[in-house]
């Protein structure tokens, strides 16, 4: 098999192919990082300066803008971590789930734009170095690359590599969300998950990864919270409708009480049944 010129780069270009709201760009070892315009580095958000008032302003003019309420500024940081971290997991896991290869991303290593026209969730730049990949995989030639022993080895990889990027944004985002330890991690837990669920739907692949998340995320793999947590609920007409419970609460009901989300702890399975019911049929 022929050698890919990046670890990453089909991965990439099969997750904006099926949901064009994100754009990912990989950087080359001399090119500078982005700035100006709405881009913010990873790093940035980190140190919970300057930088992360302006990013959280976004959210909260956009609250106001679309709700025409003003939400407090610990649920507006909870939008922001979120709106951040959903497409910053997927950087990892997807291409994990696609070619088994764990890209390994500081923060320094990381910028983000949502202001991007036309894209829903945003652009990433991203500056690949060090990966994990499979015995036999054609990509173990490229520079940085580690192979381990197998699967669990791998999945062990993904976890590590999610914590070294979130951790340090965590710790920037904690005290503005009045969040610590469980809690932020709960949150972690829920953006692995349901970032590759969302998208592994739009590939036809949403049953493999639900099996793959529940290898990756059994229980009692800190500094992550529970397991992947799936479950299946009964239609109306006897059909299986898929669900999970979340480890945390993204805080929408206290801007909206009425419109929770699925995975919600706050919403009871007969209305999970009624949406994902109404989903189908849609």
């Amino acid at each position: 098999m022929p050698v890919p010129s990046s670890a990453v780069a089909d991965a990439y270009a099969r997750l904006t192919e099926a949901f064009p709201g994100l754009a990912v760009t990989e950087l080359g070892p001399a090119d500078p990082a982005p700035e100006g315009g709405g881009w913010v580095s990873a790093a940035a958000l980190a140190q919970g300066g300057d930088d992360l008032d302006a990013f959280l302003a976004w959210d909260d003019a956009q609250v106001l803008r679309d709700y025409g309420q003003q939400a407090r500024p610990d649920v507006i940081a909870s939008f922001g971590l979120h709106r951040y971290a959903w497409p910053a997991c997927l950087l990892i896991t997807v291409p994990w789930f696609l070619h088994r290869r764990v890209p390994r991303f500081p923060v320094t290593h990381v910028s983000f734009d949502r202001t991007a026209a036309g894209l829903s969730v945003g652009r990433m730049a991203v500056r690949p170095t060090a990966f994990a990949c499979l015995p036999g995989d054609p990509a173990a030639a490229l520079p940085g690359a580690r192979v381990v022993a197998g699967e669990e080895a791998l999945r062990a990889e993904v976890r590590a590599a999610v914590a070294e990027h979130l951790e340090p944004v965590l710790g920037g985002f904690g005290p503005r969300m009045r969040r610590r330890g469980r809690a932020l991690w709960g949150m972690a837990t829920d953006e692995v998950v349901e970032g590759l669920w969302y998208v592994a739907h739009l590939l036809g692949e949403q049953e493999r990864a639900r099996h793959e998340l529940e290898l990756l995320l059994p229980g009692a793999t800190k500094p992550y919270v529970g397991s992947a947590a799936f479950r299946e609920l009964t239609g109306p007409d006897g059909e299986s409708l898929p669900t999970r419970d979340r480890a945390s609460c993204c805080m929408f009901y206290t801007v909206r009480p009425e419109d929770t989300c699925a995975t919600c702890p706050r919403t009871c399975d007969a209305d999970r049944i009624a949406r994902l019911t109404a989903a189908a049929a849609a």
